[in-house]
């Protein structure tokens, strides 16, 4: 495979950092963990090697993101394959959280998902290759009744319906699609999840991989389609 580079958001800790761990592997991947706090991506990076780096993109604040956009285009040049991990989860239903709690969610979870993939999706489509994976959840899903807390549901079923629309507009070998990694022990997921950050990533590197013929605007979960 020629070499690519790979955009993974919320990529120093978690789900993230354990797709970063994986793409990083092929020495063809030069791996970008986009992180709020540069300087734990950076420990990451050290770590794992000459093709991962660390850039700052701060996903909660707009302005600031948008620079950050233009900083990693500079020194990197255009994403490859655009892995969008990063989320906040807030706990309550529409009554119990307040205003900055939902905008917030609103913000990470959906509007900077719009604003990267308006970045970066047309250059996938003038070189006629891409890769967009969105990081979503079941709690998402309305085939499994958007059970989730209000802005977390909200925001990953948003989220699907951006894969969902997304996909109708790109052409070439430019594919975007959604998975759930399943419950995974993770500062979001918790302590008592019965996945591993390793097995949660798993679905994110095998869409990172897709070969041409591959779905395109498709729901995932352990490597197979599942319902919207």
């Amino acid at each position: 495979m020629e070499k690519r580079t790979i955009l993974v958001t919320g990529g120093n800790r978690g789900i993230g950092l354990a797709t970063v761990e994986g793409l990083s592997t092929d020495k063809n991947n030069l791996v970008l963990i986009g992180c709020r706090d540069l300087e734990a991506g950076k420990k990451e990076a050290s770590r794992l090697g000459e093709n991962v780096k660390a850039v700052h993109l701060d996903l909660s604040d707009r302005e600031g993101m948008l620079g950050d956009i233009e900083v990693i285009r500079s020194e990197f040049g255009e994403p490859d394959v655009l892995i969008n991990n990063a989320a906040v989860l807030n706990e309550g239903s529409i009554f119990e959280i307040d205003d900055d709690q939902f905008m917030q969610a609103l913000q990470v979870n959906v509007l900077s998902v719009y604003d990267l993939i308006r970045a970066f999706a047309p250059s996938m489509m003038e070189k006629g290759y891409g890769r967009i994976v969105n990081i979503s959840s079941g709690w998402g899903s309305f085939n499994e009744g958007l059970t989730g807390p209000f802005s977390y549901s909200f925001t990953k079923a948003s989220l699907n319906a951006i894969t969902k629309t997304v996909a109708q507009s790109l052409s070439g070998d430019v594919k975007i699609n959604s998975m759930c990694p399943g419950w995974v022990r993770t500062r979001m997921g918790g302590d008592a999840a019965p996945r591993t950050p390793a097995e949660g990533a798993q679905t994110a590197i095998f869409l990172a991989n897709l070969p041409a013929g591959a779905p395109n605007g498709s729901f995932f979960r352990d490597k197979s389609e599942i319902p919207w």
